[in-house]
């Protein structure tokens, strides 16, 4: 299982993950964590570290360590994934302007963050996946911000991603398949 996650902003805009998203989450289960960035704090860094011992970070708006790599590919199965913020990303969350990235990258899954907001859809045959935020911290451009998280599971050609959304006091999960082409 893979680990999806970005945009805790710990402790700037909140104070913890949602306790019902820490039961979810639990060391043993995962063994890699692709984060988006804006974790902020080494203490975040150690959370993470708690979970899954293989930990890829890039560097968000927000993040403390300069040491994350603005970009970065990681291999995971048969499937390239590529890593990256989004807060250089114009306009912001840009189908157009991620695959882009994706191409420039050359890789079938391109996780991006920023925008707080979940999204997970293909283009072009190629497979993106926003996050969201997990804390649900305030954005500027997105009133609403829903907690969320990603886990994928992957198999040979095959990428099953579950969505976990905090909504109210209700976990709600969305599964989304991707065969690679």
């Amino acid at each position: 299982m893979v680990l999806v996650i970005g945009d805790l902003h710990i402790p700037h805009r909140c104070s913890s993950l949602p306790s019902k998203f820490k039961k979810l989450l639990v060391p043993g289960r995962i063994q890699h964590i692709l984060c988006t960035g804006n974790l902020c704090t080494k203490e975040s860094y150690d959370y993470l570290k708690t979970l899954a011992s293989d930990v890829h970070v890039v560097r968000g708006d927000f993040d403390e360590n300069f040491n994350y790599p603005e970009q970065k590919i990681v291999t995971v199965g048969q499937f390239r994934i590529g890593l990256c913020h989004g807060h250089g990303t114009v306009p912001w969350g840009d189908p157009e302007s991620l695959a882009l990235t994706q191409r420039q990258l050359d890789v079938d899954i391109l996780i991006s963050g920023h925008t707080h907001k979940y999204e997970a859809y293909e283009h072009e045959n190629k497979f993106y996946i926003n996050p969201g935020s997990a804390t649900g911290a305030y954005h500027p451009l997105e009133t609403n911000v829903i907690p969320s998280f990603v886990l994928m599971d992957i198999h040979s050609t095959t990428v099953i991603t579950y969505v976990y959304q905090l909504v109210g006091d209700e976990v709600k999960v969305e599964k989304i398949e991707y065969r690679k082409g």
